[in-house]
Formats: C-alpha cells, structure tokens, sequence
C-alpha cells in the first residue's frame, strides 16, 4: 500500500525551457468527479468550494488527481526535507508535500494503512512547521494546493447518527468523537496557520476560499466533537477577519443557519460556536448600526430564546445581546419587548436564565428606555415573584439588590409600586419557601423607606381592591348556590339523568 501510496507522484523532472503554468490551466474547477471520500471514509469528498476539485480539462491531461499542479511539482519527491532543498525549491517541495497529503485513509480501523497513516502525519507536522516559520509568500499553486487538500481532508458529510442528536436538548448525552480527530487536528491547525500567515495574499487566495469554500466550511459546524466545532470557530474568525470582502456573505451564511435552526429543525450542535462569532463581530460594527443588524438582532438573537436548548448556547446568546445594547443603547427596550414575548411559560429553568439576562439589560439601561417598558416589565416580574417555584421567585427578588435597577425602580416608584406591591403582599401571606419570604419582606421594607406616603396609599388601594374581589367571589358562590338549590327543586324531565348538585359543586370551586 506504501507503494501505491507513493506511486501517486510524479517522478518525471521538469524541462529546464518550461515554465509552470497557472493552476487554472493544468488544474480545471471542480466537477461531480472528485475522488476518494475525505477523512474518516465515510463521505463523498467534497469539491472543496468549486475551486478545489479535479475535473475534465480541454487539455491533455497532465497527471493523477491525487497530485497536482503536474508542472510545479514535477520531479520534486515529497519526503525529502525543507532543510534539504534549496530556498528555490522550498515551495515547489511545499506543493508536493501538500498533493501527497491529499490521499485519504479509513481510521475507523485503527489497523489499517498504518505505515501510510504515519507517514501523511509526519509530512502534515512538516507542513505545519513550515507554514509557521513564515520563510516564503505563498506562490498561486501552493494556495490552491492546500486549500483542496483540506477540502479533500475536512469536508464530508457525517453520518446519519449525526443527526439524531437533540442538538444539546439533553446536557448528559456524550458527544461523538471522530476517530479520525488526531489526523483532522493537525489539517485543522495547517489551514489556520496557513488563514492567519502575513505571508498569505489575500487577493489571491480569496479566489479559493470562495464562497463555496465557506459553505461547505460551515457545514462542519454541525459535528457532534467539540474540539472540531473549536477549531473551525477560530479558523472561521480568522477568515472574517481576513478577507473583508467575504464579510457580508459569511453573516448572511450564518445568519441562514440559524434561521434554519429556529424555523426548521431546532437541532444543531454548532449553535453556541456561531453566537461567539458573532459576539466578537458585533464588537465591531460601526455607529450608527445598519438596518441590516438592527434585523438580525430582531429576527435572529431574540427568536433564538424561544427554542428548548436555549441552555445549550444561553451565555453566548446573552452576550451578543448586550453587545448590542453597548453599541446602541436605546435597543433595550426593544430587546426587553422581545424576551417579554418569548417569555416561557412552562420551564422554570428557562424562566430564571430570562431573568438573570434581563438583571444584564436593566444594568445598562437608560431612563428613558426603561420608562418605555417598565410597566409590561413589572407585571411580568411579579408573576415571577410570585412563582410556586422557589428558584424563580427567588431570581426575581434578587433584582432589588442591584443598586442601578434600585435606582430605576426609586425614580418611578409612583407607577412601578402599585403594580409589584400585590405580588409582594400575597408572597407575604402565602409563599411556602422561607428563603423566598424573608426576600419578599426585605423588599417590602425597601419601599416603605423609599416613600411611607406611597406605600399605605398603595396598600390601602390593594386592600380595598382585595375587598371587592372578596365580595365578588361571596356573590359568585352565593349565586351558583341559589342555582343549586332552584335545579334541585325541579322534576326531571326526559331519559337523560342529570348530576345537579355535583355539577354546581365543581363550578362554584
């Protein structure tokens, strides 16, 4: 198998009177017809972004797919060392050492192939370490040679047992790990070694780190092995960061997973990984904020609360939230309207993550954004105040022990008070968690020091209105009771059998 391994490269020298030609000549764009299947074996190799993958040319043909370009890497025998070649000869040996790597193994059988595993792997360090040293610029072939080699490695399609995860629905569900991942790691740091080089001209290799390129990059994300989804985090920032004009493309690309996510399947393992890239994106976007964004927090960040596995990439939801909020202050409001309509209603457990994201929004809010929501805001919070699930009652009182939120609350005590006082008085009286008593009276202190005036005024209103509620309820009760009594008095009539007293009795209770 070495052999045959080895066999793949050319051994015809280059004539001294030719000269290499360009990529696009002795190495056609992609077609249906790409070769073996990428790490792992379990795929179709991809094509590598459309760029990348062997095909028919109009020409005669030069050479094996499994080497390329034939005209620069002629003569050149991959296992020799950098050190032995001359500093002419460094990338032409470069591209000879990336053609031999794209020759694919089964890791699946840890037996297999062995001497020809460790040989791509020894070779693969040595393109490592050359790509770090940062000795040469990278000519045209040598981009376009390690770009399809990682296209062959990387890009495949994961098996169905992939897909049937819940995405991050269940915490203790054990990830996946690809056998291949010792082999994947080391193609995963050549390509973010080869991104991030100054010696790598971006005009050139933007036209291999194409569009499709990024796609199929992005469709990595969705692998069960976190390291992976790791790698591909740093190495998809570091593409953002490096090709401008790829920019809009990527969010857009992002941007349709997540819809698909929200709207189609609610199940992808990569989601938290992409809301961290976003983070450090949204850190730099330029004021005033395009509508652009100002969509993308609307229709994306916000709906992203609704799905069950919010727990699964909450902390990085939150923070590209409030990175918002820094950058535009007045979308508070229109991010606390959004939580409020994506407010759970079932899961106690998603219910206090909301509170503890709207405590962050509330510390950098303005007045007059808070004065735009703070009634629907107080009304929600006392329902949670007076929660029979200790935890969320709990995490609703704590936002009186943020000296900013106090502050807010104390500037609109006249409106906020009447509203939060019956949840407080009714926690008071009937809550059967101590820890949430003692809360709840701490709070009620704090407004009676903050105005005694309008807190009995308050609590007069409350009072009578429990009043009146109490005698409606008496009148109700009364009423159904006469009703009773009257059905009671009449004759049955008829063939069907009528419950009256059991039925009043449930509708009165």
């Amino acid at each position: 198998m070495l052999k045959q391994f080895l066999s793949k490269l050319p051994r015809k020298a280059l004539k001294s009177d030719e000269r290499p030609e360009s990529p696009r000549t002795s190495t056609p764009r992609s077609s249906s017809r790409t070769g073996p299947s990428g790490v792992g074996g379990g795929a179709p190799r991809s094509n590598g972004g459309g760029n990348l993958g062997p095909g028919r040319s109009n020409g005669p043909k030069r050479m094996s797919s499994a080497v390329f370009p034939a005209s620069v890497v002629a003569g050149i025998e991959p296992l020799v060392p950098f050190k032995d070649v001359p500093t002419s000869e460094k990338m032409n040996l470069f591209v000879s050492k990336v053609s031999l790597c794209c020759v694919t193994f089964d890791f699946t059988d840890p037996t297999k192939n062995s001497i020809e595993k460790d040989v791509k792997r020894q070779t693969l360090l040595e393109l490592v370490d050359f790509v770090a040293s940062g000795s040469m610029r990278f000519s045209e072939p040598a981009i376009l040679a390690t770009c399809r080699m990682c296209a062959i490695n990387l890009f495949r399609v994961f098996p169905p047992n992939y897909r049937n995860g819940s995405g991050g629905e269940n915490d203790d569900d054990e990830p996946m790990f690809d056998p291949a991942w010792p082999h994947l790691q080391i193609v995963y740091e050549l390509l973010l070694k080869f991104v991030t080089s100054s010696f790598l001209d971006a005009k050139i290799a933007k036209k291999y780190v194409d569009h499709s390129f990024i796609l199929r990059l992005l469709e990595l994300f969705d692998s069960e092995d976190p390291r992976e989804r790791d790698c591909l985090k740093t190495i998809l920032h570091r593409i953002y960061g490096k090709f401008m004009v790829h920019r809009p493309f990527i969010r857009k690309a992002i941007n349709n997973i997540f819809y698909r996510f929200l709207f189609e399947t609610e199940r992808h393992n990569g989601i938290a990984e992409l809301l961290e890239i976003f983070g450090s994106i949204i850190s730099g976007f330029a004021l005033p904020l395009k509508e652009e964004h100002r969509m993308f927090l609307w229709r994306v960040l916000i709906p992203l609360h609704k799905p069950k596995n919010l727990g699964s990439y909450f902390q990085q939801l939150s923070y590209c939230i409030t990175q918002f909020i820094e950058k535009e202050p007045k979308l508070a409001s229109v991010v606390i309207k959004g939580l409020l309509k994506y407010w759970p209603i079932t899961s106690s457990q998603k219910e206090v993550m909301f509170l503890g994201e709207l405590e962050e929004i509330l510390e950098a809010v303005n007045m007059v954004e808070f004065q735009k929501v703070m009634v629907p805001l107080f009304c929600r919070i006392g329902c949670c105040i007076n929660s029979s699930h200790f935890q969320v009652a709990e995490r609703a009182l704590f936002f009186w022990n943020n000296d900013h939120i106090v502050n807010l609350i104390a500037h609109n005590r006249q409106v906020i008070l009447p509203i939060i006082l019956p949840a407080l008085e009714r926690n008071a009286h009937n809550h059967w968690n101590q820890a949430v008593l003692n809360l709840t009276l701490n709070v009620r202190k704090m407004f009676v020091e903050m105005d005694d005036q309008l807190f009995l005024s308050s609590h007069a209103h409350y009072m009578e209105e429990e009043a009146k509620q109490s005698s409606a309820a008496k009148k109700r009760k009364e009423a159904w009771e006469r009703l009773e009594n009257a059905a009671s008095l009449q004759p049955v009539t008829g063939t069907t059998a009528v419950l009256v007293t059991s039925l009043a009795t449930s509708i009165a209770c």
